[in-house]
């Protein structure tokens, strides 16, 4: 077979599949996991006791579990307690949990960095606790967590990769049963890695011009 028809006929049509499947734990995951960045930094900075300890307990136990290691505990280790997930439903758990803990860190970091007085302020304006967050703090906090959100987004799209260990056949997922069953590892892999380069590329772009779009002024 020549490098045109194994291009074309082959790579091409198993990195299309592959790569939407890609996407499409990205997108799927992405969003979840910045609602519950958000509600877990809440939840630790303006809680109470119990909650703030809870959130805290969950930051500290899934960023300190492997990714890889809770992805295996999520497909192979619940069905022996009865809870079965498909390959998909496994991996967006694992990414959702492992990028919520990081994100909740950028997000709780950029609402401690909103001065005190002006919730204060607020209060005095007549606005209650939950108003004053929503509508002065967060809209502070959040603008100024865009480079580190936008830089666990970069690693989800990476950590997506992880999926094929168990049996998702996203983009790596692809290359590796092309690479095994035609002996062309250099190919295929460096061509999956340009696909990767360009879509961090693609993601770094956005995430600057969202930084600049919503910076905030001084």
């Amino acid at each position: 077979m020549d490098q045109i028809t194994f291009i074309f006929d082959i790579m091409v049509p198993a990195f299309a599949n592959g790569l939407l499947i890609t996407l499409a734990l990205v997108a799927v995951t992405a969003p979840i996991v910045f609602l519950l960045g958000v509600g877990v930094a809440c939840g630790r900075v303006y809680g109470g006791k119990g909650l703030s300890w809870l959130m805290q307990l969950y930051t500290i136990f899934f960023r300190g579990c492997p990714l890889l290691l809770l992805l295996f505990i999520l497909y192979f280790g619940l069905p022996s307690l009865g809870i079965v997930l498909t390959p998909f439903v496994a991996s967006v758990l694992g990414f959702i949990f492992c990028n919520s803990a990081y994100n909740s860190e950028y997000v709780r970091g950029s609402i401690l960095s909103v001065k005190e007085g002006q919730l204060i302020a607020a209060k005095a304006l007549g606005m209650t606790k939950n108003q004053a967050i929503l509508n002065i703090v967060l809209p502070q906090a959040l603008r100024r967590s865009i480079p580190g959100v936008s830089n666990e987004f970069i690693y989800l799209i990476k950590y997506s990769s992880l999926a094929y260990m168990i049996t998702v056949i996203e983009l790596t997922g692809a290359s590796k049963l092309i690479a095994t069953k035609y002996f062309a590892y250099n190919e295929t892999f460096i061509a999956v890695a340009i696909v990767y380069l360009a879509l961090v590329t693609i993601t770094t772009f956005g995430a600057n011009a969202l930084e600049k779009k919503y910076a905030i002024p001084g």
